[in-house]
C-alpha cells in the first residue's frame, strides 16, 4: 500500500499533466511533501526500529552473559564493530532509500555503544557512577544524531537524558545533587531537532521539561516551582490563543504547543494545590484551575481533541480533588458516591454538549 506522501504525489503529478496547476506549483508541492515526509515515520518503519532495538537487547545480552569467557581485546573490537557497523551500515542504506532500516541499524549502534560505556568500565574498573555513564551515552548519541541527521537517535538521545534525570531525581543508586544541567541538555537538544527535523523530539523535550520542574518541586520547594511552571505555562496558553502562526513557527510542533502548556499548568497548580492543602490557598488555586480549563476549551479547544479532552480529564480531577479536601469530610460513603455521580453526570453532560457545539459550529460558519 503506498504511502500518503507517495499519493499525494502522484495526485500532483497528474493535476500538473491535467493543467490544474503550473509545472513550478507543481513542483514546489513535491518539494514541500518530500520535506515533511521525513518527519513522519511509517508502520514499517517503527517494525524496523522495534526489531533494532530487540536485536541490539540480544547482542548486549548475550555478550553479557559470556563476558568472561571472552578474551579482553576480543570484547572491546566486538563492541567497536557493532558500532562501526551499525552507525556506516546504517548511512549506506539512507543513502538507498531505506530509511526505517537505516534509522534501525543506528539505533543497534547506540545500543552498543551504551553497552560499551558500561563493559569496558567494569573491565577496566574506571572510576565513576551510573549517572555520569548515562550521560556520556546521552551525549554521544545526540552527537551521532547530529552527523547523521537522524530523527530517531535524536529522540533516543532526549531518553537516554530522562534516564539521567529519574536515577538522579528519584535517587534510584544514591543519594546525589539534583541535576539542574538537564535543562542545558534540552535547550541544547531543543536546537538539535530542528538540525534533525524531529519534531517528535520536541514533544519529548517539553513533556520532559515538565518532568524535571515536578521533580525539581519535590526535592525544593513545590509552592515556588509550581507557580512558576503554572504561569509560564499559562504564557504558553496566552501566546498560543493570541499569535497562533507566530508560536507555531518558533515551537513547530504542530499546533500542539497548548497542549503541552496545559500539562505543565495542571501540574504547576496541582504542585500548589498540595502544598497548600491544609491552607485557604487551596481553594484559591482550584478556582484559578478550573478558569484556565474552561478559557481553554473555549478559546482553543475547537481546533484540538486532544486538548479538550486533557482539559475535561483535568476538570474532573479539579472536581474531585476539591469534593474529596472540603466536603468529603462532611459526608458518608453513601453520600460520597450519590454526590460523585451528580458531579460525573453533569461532567458528561456538558463534554457532550461542548463536543456537539465543536461539530456543528464549522458547518454553520460555512453556510
Amino acid at each position: 500500500m503506498a504511502s500518503y506522501a507517495t499519493k499525494v504525489k502522484n495526485d500532483i503529478g497528474r493535476w500538473v499533466d491535467s493543467g490544474l496547476v503550473d509545472r513550478a506549483t507543481g513542483d514546489a508541492l513535491i518539494r514541500d511533501v518530500e520535506a515533511n515526509e521525513r518527519n513522519g515515520l511509517n508502520f514499517g518503519s517503527i517494525l524496523a526500529m522495534m526489531a533494532a532495538l530487540l536485536f541490539a537487547a540480544a547482542i548486549l545480552i548475550l555478550v553479557a552473559a559470556n563476558w568472561e569467557a571472552i578474551p579482553r581485546p576480543a570484547r572491546v573490537a566486538s563492541l567497536f564493530a557493532v558500532i562501526f557497523v551499525g552507525y556506516v551500515g546504517g548511512a549506506l542504506l539512507k543513502q538507498r532509500d531505506h530509511g526505517g532500516f537505516a534509522e534501525g541499524l543506528w539505533l543497534i549502534a547506540a545500543a552498543a555503544f551504551g553497552g560499551s560505556i558500561a563493559l569496558i568500565g567494569q573491565m577496566y574498573h574506571f572510576s565513576g557512577d551510573e549517572a555520569a555513564a548515562i550521560v556520556t551515552w546521552s551525549i554521544g548519541t545526540a552527537i551521532a544524531a547530529a552527523a547523521l541527521r537522524s530523527n530517531a537517535l535524536t529522540v533516543a538521545a532526549i531518553g537516554i537524558a530522562d534516564a539521567w534525570l529519574v536515577t538522579k531525581g528519584f535517587e534510584l543508586f544514591r543519594r546525589t545533587e539534583f541535576p539542574h544541567f538537564f535543562i542545558a541538555f534540552m535547550a541544547a537538544y531543543w536546537a538539535l531537532s530542528f538540525w534533525t527535523q524531529s519534531r517528535a523530539a520536541r514533544h519529548l523535550i517539553a513533556l520532559s521539561v515538565i518532568l524535571y520542574a515536578v521533580l525539581l518541586g519535590f526535592h525544593y520547594e513545590s509552592l515556588e516551582v509550581g507557580l512558576v511552571l503554572a504561569l509560564v505555562s499559562a504564557a504558553l496558553l496566552a501566546v498560543a490563543a493570541l499569535a497562533p502562526v507566530a508560536s507555531e513557527r518558533f515551537a513547530q510542533l504542530g499546533g500542539r504547543l497548548p497542549l503541552h502548556a496545559l500539562i505543565g499548568f495542571l501540574s504547576g497548580m496541582g504542585m500548589v494545590q498540595l502544598d497548600q492543602i491544609d491552607d485557604g490557598g487551596f481553594v484559591i488555586a482550584a478556582a484559578v484551575a478550573l478558569a484556565v480549563i474552561a478559557a481553554v476549551i473555549v478559546f482553543l479547544g475547537r481546533e484540538s481533541r486532544g486538548l479538550r479532552w486533557i482539559a475535561y480529564i483535568g476538570f474532573a480531577f479539579e472536581l474531585a480533588i476539591v469534593y474529596m479536601v472540603t466536603v468529603g469530610s462532611m459526608l458518608g460513603t453513601a453520600g460520597f458516591f450519590f454526590a460523585a455521580a451528580i458531579i460525573l453526570a453533569g461532567l458528561a453532560y456538558a463534554i457532550i454538549r461542548i463536543e456537539r457545539r465543536m461539530k456543528s459550529q464549522p458547518a454553520q460558519g460555512a453556510a
